[in-house]
């Protein structure tokens, strides 16, 4: 879904991304890790043309998005949930969860209803809470309206950052398993994380970044087996 060769990426006067290759195989979840200030937003946000490339190619599904700016990358499918929500405070949460899938072109009005049943089974706080502002929900409420909102795209890739962040464990529990349910159901997810042993014990591939480069890339058994890895990188 995802093929990225040599990307490096300049933020002021500082290269902050050198020479990265990812790749995101269809239907897989990949996990994205390494410790604060690694890179790993910056390359979500590249990825959806949110920053600018200094140099590098970018393909998704086939097609060079290089040239593309964010809001056509997310319509062809390529969506990202960033770091901190960012839900719309002031609608409800059902009028957060419609916002995004009315400006997808795939998605019909008449799928309007089915999506919305869809995401309320996903997370069934959501529909408790569907007429109320979504500013007022907690912070693990917030997470889960962010996912379901990207959902409701009917993304071919859902790109996360950061989604436990802050949320107590049971809530991170809950989270990881919908992710894990998604890509059993045939979607492809790239998650970005700090928790990096939890994202890697249930991604399918990893790679682990280190000041703007990829330390080590591979199947997440092999990097779990690696305790020099983990003890350098992880622990």
């Amino acid at each position: 879904m995802i093929r990225a060769r040599d990307i490096a990426v300049q933020l002021g006067e500082v290269e902050v991304l050198h020479g990265i290759d990812l790749d995101v195989a269809r239907g897989s979840l990949v996990a994205l890790v390494g410790a604060n200030g690694a890179g790993k937003t910056t390359l979500l946000r590249t990825l959806s043309r949110l920053v600018a490339l200094r140099h590098g190619t970018i393909t998704f599904d086939g097609r060079d998005i290089g040239p593309l700016a964010p809001h056509e990358v997310a319509r062809q499918g390529l969506v990202h949930v960033p770091q901190g929500r960012q839900i719309i405070p002031g609608l409800s949460v059902e009028d957060n969860l419609l916002l995004g899938a009315r400006r997808a072109p795939h998605v019909a009005e008449a799928e309007l209803a089915t999506l919305l049943d869809q995401e309320y089974r996903r997370f069934p706080i959501l529909r408790e809470r569907r007429r109320i502002v979504g500013g007022s929900l907690s912070g693990g409420e917030q997470q889960m309206l962010a996912i379901s909102r990207a959902l409701m795209m009917k993304p071919k890739l859902l790109m996360l950052d950061e989604p436990s962040l802050g949320l107590a464990p049971q809530l991170v529990a809950m989270i990881f398993a919908a992710l894990k349910t998604l890509v059993a159901g045939g979607m492809t997810v790239l998650l970005v994380e700090q928790a990096a042993l939890t994202a890697l014990g249930i991604a399918d591939s990893g790679y682990v970044l280190q000041r703007g480069t990829v330390a080590a890339a591979g199947p997440t058994r092999e990097l779990l087996r690696d305790k020099q890895l983990i003890e350098r990188y992880l622990g």
